[in-house]
This record gives structure tokens, sequence and C-alpha cells, in this order.
């Protein structure tokens, strides 16, 4: 292949990568905004419906390790085109639920099509790009998703007031198929680096178990039912590496975690980070529209200030990492993040707007600052036939930790509002969960601060 094919290759390969980044935060993001009017038709109380975002996240944490293996297997983009084929269909089915068990269940098998994209795009990306190139387009992709963040509120929130919550899932069916589209006329080639070995199916059974349980128990917690689901979930993770030890051919090579110090603090840092962030737009879709009375429109106009500026910033972030240690420009945006969720905890009833944005603006800058560089580290730290292990690895920290911030939230819901319409009358203890929430991510965050510094130093 010569220099200006290779250069259309890989161009074809991140604009790609860069569409599918982008469509699966774009739902997210506009679901959020959409979550008053869908628990309105279905008559949802506030647990059930941070469970639409929930069983999402879970299905997609389940799935994302297993699948990783299955890609560097089989082949990255015979997974990436499955998923898309799956989000798509799922989408559809989606918009015309009849119910929110029907919802539900459907989100869960949504999550599995995420899954096989949010792994793929990444490692593809890592396969085909230079180390010297690496952090300019990782940063780029991670601009994509912000974008999809940033869209998503907005015209999630002009979706759903003009046409209705089930738009939403409507408009990813046209994305969905032009992706697909692109990806059988333009996409050559395949990266399949761990060819003809073996995939792990007991270790894959043993490990969704273990993230079942305590995901589930996470979820039921302050009850004796989610304590005894924790437990089963540590031992059953306990049991997962035992058997990856002796496993000739394991799910997840414990080599990549022996002695690699920059991978394993790395993913650590992003397990914290996510788990401290991703219900910041939950939290304040539900405080804008219920305690200041916006409309969805004028709450997604809102939402859009964080992800705006994690567009913008993200690249320029990418480029840093490849000049400078990736974990020192990480902590300082974990840093930057910390400060952010601290503000929000003294956002009251009668906070302005202003300040509501303002919050925002610190918190974006701290994620773009800490997201592409952080991937930098850890997607350098293997060699390229764990490419899609370590992809998947990292988005199940994503997936994790997104789990446990709804998971936080769920209990503080739980114990403070109870299994009830978020109505005037708990407009009070629905502020007090919210402000406890931030505080303890912003605790979270400051802890994430050390991990990010023991990443270890970029050769």
């Amino acid at each position: 292949m010569n220099q200006t094919q290779d250069k259309l290759s890989k161009n074809v390969i991140l604009t790609i990568a860069v569409m599918t980044s982008f469509l699966t935060p774009f739902m997210g993001s506009s679901l959020n905004i959409a979550l008053p009017s869908i628990g309105s038709e279905f008559s949802m109380d506030a647990v059930s419906m941070s469970w639409v975002v929930s069983i999402y996240l879970l299905s997609s944490a389940v799935f994302l390790l297993p699948i990783g293996r299955i890609a560097d297997i089989y082949g990255r983009k015979r997974i990436l085109l499955l998923g898309i084929i799956a989000f798509t269909l799922f989408s559809f089915l989606l918009a015309v639920a009849t119910s929110s068990v029907w919802l539900i269940v459907l989100r869960a098998l949504q999550g599995l099509g995420s899954a096989m994209i949010f792994v793929t795009g990444v490692a593809i990306l890592t396969s085909a790009f230079p180390a010297r190139e690496r952090g300019r387009v990782l940063g780029i992709n991670v601009a994509s998703v912000y974008l999809g963040l940033s869209l998503g509120p907005f015209l999630g929130g002009i979706l759903t007031e003009s046409l209705g919550w089930r738009s939403i899932f409507w408009v990813n069916v046209p994305l969905g198929l032009i992706v697909i589209f692109m990806i059988l006329w333009k996409l050559k080639g395949e990266w399949a680096e761990a060819k003809g070995e073996k995939f792990d199916f007991t270790g894959f059974i043993i490990y969704g178990a273990s993230l079942i349980c305590a995901m589930y128990g996470l979820s039921t917690l302050p009850g004796l039912t989610g304590v005894l689901l924790l437990i089963a979930g540590f031992l059953l993770l306990l049991a997962f590496i035992w058997w990856e030890m002796k496993c000739r051919s394991p799910l997840l090579n414990l080599n990549l975690i022996r002695g690699n110090t920059a991978f394993v603090f790395s993913n650590i840092a992003a397990l914290i980070n996510f788990s401290a962030t991703f219900a910041i737009a939950f939290l304040l879709s539900l405080y804008l529209q219920y305690t200041q009375g916006m409309s969805a429109q004028t709450a997604g106009l809102v939402l859009i200030t964080q992800p705006v500026v994690m567009a913008i910033v993200s690249p320029l972030a990418g480029r840093l990492s490849d000049r400078a240690q990736p974990r020192v420009i990480a902590s300082i945006g974990m840093a930057l993040t910390a400060g952010g969720l601290l503000y929000f905890t003294f956002i009251g009833a009668d906070t302005s707007t202003g300040i509501v944005m303002l919050g925002l603006v610190i918190v974006g800058l701290g994620l773009a600052l800490f997201s592409s560089p952080n991937t930098n580290a850890i997607m350098s730290a293997v060699e390229s036939r764990y490419y899609g292990v370590a992809s998947a690895l990292m988005s199940t920290m994503r997936m994790i930790g997104n789990m446990l911030s709804m998971g936080i939230v769920t209990v503080l819901f739980a114990v403070l509002i109870g299994r009830v319409e978020i109505t005037p009358d708990y407009y009070a203890p629905f502020l007090q969960s919210m402000q406890i929430s931030f505080a303890v991510f912003a605790a979270l965050c400051f802890l994430g601060i050390f991990a990010s510094l023991a990443g270890g130093r970029k050769a």
C-alpha cells in the first residue's frame, strides 16, 4: 500500500470510528432529557426510571470483555458491523415499546449492541495508527463522543417536546443504517491478531454472573438482598481470577495486569472517574425540569454546556498526551473534575442557571483533560494482539463506573425519596439526595487523582 492509499485508509477508519463513537452517547444523553416524559407515560417511579439507564449499562458491562476477546479472535470489523446492526434494530423496537417492562428489556438488548461498538472502535484505531499519532486520533474519537453528548440534550429536548420521546429512538435508525453502509462499502481489511485462539466460555459465565450479582446487588442496597448479592459477586470475581490463572486461553490474560502499572492504575483511574461523573446529566436533567421548572428543550440547552467544552478541548488534550506524560495531564483533569463536583454540592432550589452552567464548564474541562490522555496511556501499555481486550477492559471500567454512579444515586433515591413519583412534595428530599450524591462523587474524584498519578510513565 503506497502512502496515499495508506492515508486514505486511515481517514476512512477514523471517520467510521468517529461516527460509531458519536451514535451511542447521542442516544444516551438524549434519553436523559426524555426520562420525565417516559416516566409520566408509563407511571414510573424514580427508581424505575433509573433502571432505564442502569439496565443498559449492566448489559454492556457484562458483554464488553467477552466481546473484546471474540473481536481479537474473529475480527474487530466483523464485530463492529454486528454491533451497529443490533443497536439499530433495537432502537427501532424501542421506538414502538408499549410498556415500561418492554422498554427496560429492550434497553438491556441494546446494551449488547453498544458493547460491540465500544470495544471495536478504539481497538481498530489503535491498530491502524502508529504510537506517534495515537493521542491525536484518540482525542478526535473522544471529541466525537462528547459531540454526541453535546447534541443529545439539545436535540433530545426538541424531539421530546415536538414529536415525543419515541422520536429519539427513531432518529437512531437512519444514523445506524448510514454507518452500516459505510462499513460495508469503505472499511477494508480485518484486524484479528489472536486468530485461531479459543474463547473461554467458562470464564465468561463466571465473569458475567459476578458482574450481574454485584451490579444488581448495588441497586438493591441497603437491603439484605443487596448485601448478599454483593458478597456473591465478590466471591465469583475471586473464582473468575482463579479460573483465568489456570486457563490456557483465558478471557482476560492476567499478564496484562501483572507488573503493568500504567495499565492497572490508568484503568482504576478511569473506573473512579466514570463512577463520579456519569450520573451528573441524569441528576441535573431531573433537577432542571422538576426543581427549576424548565422544559425538556431548555434543560437540554443548559446541559449541553459540559459536553461542548469536552468536545472542544479533547483533541487538544489528546495531542498534548503525544508530547507529554499522559498521567500528568489526566491527573490535572481529575482534580478539576473533583472541584466541579464539589461546586455542585452547593446548588439549591433557587440557584441561577448561570451558576449551574459554570459548574458544567469546570467539569467539562476536567473530563476533557482526563479522558483522551488516560485512553492513550491504557492502549499504549499493551501489545497489539491484546488491543481488543484492553479496549474492552477500559470500556468495562467505564460501564461499571457508570453503573456504580447510577447505583449510588439509586440507593440515595430509595433511602431519601422512596419508590414514588417525584412531585412537588418530594422536591426537598430529591434536592438533598442530589447534593449528597455530588459530595460522594467529589470525594471519589479526589481519590482518583492519586490513582491517575500512579499510572506510570510513557516510554
